[in-house]
């Protein structure tokens, strides 16, 4: 049977080296923790030099690419939590964490705070020289919890908000992968359709010299494109994806797009829902803390990664300066205002499908021009119609008002939170089912449409012949 050495911690803090008899390290490990000890370090004793000379190798600093992931960040804030309600002094908890951590950008970054801490400097002015690694939300309710003398209580709030956070993402993320794959898939058939299926009958149909009606010149036109410029395919995603890159590179631009897919129909507010959940609740987890209150909402207005959002934070936190509350500004900022470069995204992006009507053959083409009018003046009534609406629900406005009367602000926009986290919930699971049967519907009529305009010639074919 294998001889595990380990190290670890017991409940008063002291550290203990010692040997252990198990089958594997899992089965190891868990009779280590029901002794009560904290593992810190654990490996194989007949391996132990190869071990070692692996982790001298690996000791250092290594070269590390991009930050930490929000998990791994979560779970080292986690782990310090319980190792300061043990009253572990933070510099000892802090080497403890990195001796265990895996080579990477965390790694690198507890090495530099544990050498400024023994330099004397404090846990947030530290972790402020690590911005790639702690962001502004974690430095400032590290120094919240270290001017108040309840860091391990900080930290288990912090790491709380992170973990709903991060379920949040993953909720969506997950939602998304099956219209994902079924849109990949359908894409991919009808691609192949189009490349290998249709050009065999337009061959068949050249050759009987046949007068085709409509939908088959339609189809033999869309099918002749694609194997001609089917590199133009992958390149259009691609242009759109880069035209908004290179436009949200500028303010203007970036304001623009943001009011334009805040109007998007139901993609916009699930957007409005999920920017306001985490905005609220990091509001109110750092005036739980102690932070004040400008530099509460200067954060929140980092958090919320939409111009707009941005903008009435920065306005709300001017308004402060000036001795106003926070729901008086709020409330007259709570509606998207007008943009020049909204306006044209949703005059331009209805009339792209339109333009396709271009490319059909006979008499179809010539109202391709009068088609894209319609749609960029439909484009621009939805704009104008949906322009002035909240964006920032009276709800949220109201709580926050009765908070501020009752001075319990925190706990009413950790209600508002804890509210638009179930409706971002919920409209990612309807939203899910609504998808599936409209990509069926729409992979079927598509297939149905290339059956049927394949089969009309040889309809016709069959009763000339007869």
């Amino acid at each position: 049977m294998p001889t595990y050495q380990f190290e670890a911690m017991d409940t008063e803090g002291q550290e203990i080296r010692d040997v252990i008899d198990a089958p594997t390290e899992d089965e190891a490990v868990a009779t280590i923790r029901q002794m009560g000890y904290f593992i810190t370090r654990i490996s194989e004793k007949k391996a132990r030099a190869k071990a070692a000379g692996k982790a001298g190798s690996k000791g250092g600093r290594t070269f590390a690419i991009g930050g930490v992931s929000s998990r791994q960040l979560t779970t080292f804030t986690r782990q310090l939590a319980i190792l300061q309600n043990a009253g572990l002094p933070i510099l000892r908890s802090l080497k403890i964490l990195e001796k265990q951590s895996k080579p990477g950008r965390l790694k690198n970054s507890l090495m530099d705070v544990c050498e400024d801490i023994e330099s004397g400097a404090g846990l947030s002015e530290a972790m402020s020289k690590c911005p790639k690694c702690f962001n502004r939300l974690y430095v400032n309710m590290i120094k919240a919890g270290e001017a108040g003398g309840a860091l391990e209580v900080i930290l288990l709030r912090l790491a709380d908000f992170m973990e709903r956070d991060e379920d949040l993402k993953r909720k969506v993320k997950g939602a998304m992968i099956y219209p994902a794959v079924v849109i990949t898939v359908a894409v991919g058939i009808l691609t192949f359709i189009m490349i290998k299926i249709v050009p065999v009958f337009k061959t068949i149909f050249d050759d009987f010299e046949l007068d085709l009606p409509p939908p088959t010149q339609l189809l033999i036109t869309m099918s002749t494109a694609i194997v001609n410029y089917w590199y133009v395919i992958p390149l259009i995603p691609m242009a759109l994806v880069l035209f908004v890159k290179l436009l949200r590179k500028f303010r203007q631009g970036r304001m623009g797009w943001d009011l334009f897919f805040l109007n998007v129909p139901i993609a916009g507010s699930l957007q409005e829902k999920n920017i306001l959940a985490r905005t609220t609740r990091t509001l109110g987890t750092l005036i739980a803390s102690g932070v004040p209150i400008l530099e509460c909402l200067n954060i929140a207005r980092d958090t919320s990664g939409h111009a707009m959002f941005e903008k009435m934070y920065h306005n709300v936190s001017e308004s402060i300066k000036e001795g106003e509350s926070i729901f008086k500004p709020m409330e007259e900022n709570c509606r998207a205002p007008f943009h020049p470069v909204a306006l044209f995204l949703w005059m331009l992006f209805p009339a792209l499908p339109a333009a396709a009507l271009m490319i059909v053959p006979g008499d179809v083409a010539q109202y391709a021009p009068t088609a894209i009018g319609v749609c960029a003046i439909c484009g621009a009534l939805w704009y104008f119609m949906r322009m002035k609406r909240r964006v920032v629900e009276l709800f949220v406005t109201n709580m926050i008002d009765v908070g501020e009367e009752t001075g319990e602000l925190d706990t009413m926009l950790f209600k508002v939170a804890d509210t638009y986290d179930e409706d971002v919930s919920v409209m990612t699971e309807s939203l899910t089912k609504l998808l599936e049967p409209i990509l069926i519907v729409f992979l079927g009529i598509s297939v149905g449409f290339i059956v049927v305009s394949l089969f009309l010639p040889l309809v016709s074919l069959i009763q000339n012949l007869s």
